[in-house]
This record gives structure tokens, sequence and C-alpha cells, in this order.
């Protein structure tokens, strides 16, 4: 499986993006996808996740109620959806996929199969 993330930008406080992470291999579409983030000098924090029918879905605290996650399983895509958009959401935003689902929390780089590249998300005004 290969994933490639896209939508990244620069954009004011309280502004949106719309970040996509397009899945390819034959069984990409069974994959459970996650959503992290790192910031310079932090660690690797976990955003937000989606199973793969689409029908479990988590958030971390700082993020839930702005941010939604959604997957279209005919297309291998997964999108995160994130609106009031503060300074402190600045980070590289990365999306992962693993067979399990496994919410909550970010278990190091070698619980996920697979990775994508990442796409920068700085708000500033």
């Amino acid at each position: 499986v290969q994933l490639v993330e896209s939508g990244g930008g620069v954009v004011q406080p309280g502004g949106s993006l719309r970040l996509s992470c397009a899945a390819s291999g034959p069984t990409s579409s069974s994959y459970a996808i996650y959503w992290f983030r790192q910031a310079p000098g932090k660690e690797r924090e976990f955003v937000a996740a989606i199973n793969w029918s689409g029908g479990a879905t988590a958030y971390a605290d700082s993020v839930k109620g702005r941010f939604t996650i959604s997957r279209d399983n005919a297309k291998n895509t997964v999108c995160l959806q994130m609106n009031s958009l503060k300074p402190e959401d600045t980070a590289v935003y990365y999306c992962a996929a693993t067979p399990r689902y496994y919410p909550g929390t970010y278990y190091g780089r070698e619980k996920y199969d697979f990775w994508g590249q990442g796409t920068q998300v700085t708000v500033s005004s």
C-alpha cells in the first residue's frame, strides 16, 4: 500500500483546510487510516483515525469538534477536514495505515505498516 498526502498549506487562524490521503494497492480499502502530526521539536501525536468501513472514528481531544475524518473506499481516499484552525495546529501531517484499528494514541512508527511522506500545515496570521 502506498499513501500520498495532499492539501496542506498556509492558512490564517480560524480558517479551514482539507487534507487528503490517497491510498493505492489491491487491499488498501481494508486498512484503518490514521492522521498524525509533528510540530518542530515535539513528539509525533495522534490526530484522528478511521476504521476500514468508516463506521468507527476517533479524535484527539485537541481537535475534537474542529476536525472531521472521512473515507471514500470507492476512491481509496481518506480526508481530514480541519476547521477553526489554530496556530498550535501548525505541523507536518502524516497519514498511516494498518490492517487493525488502533485509535487514540501514537504507538510508535513501527506499529503502522505504511506511511505517507507528510504535508505541511501552517496556521499563521
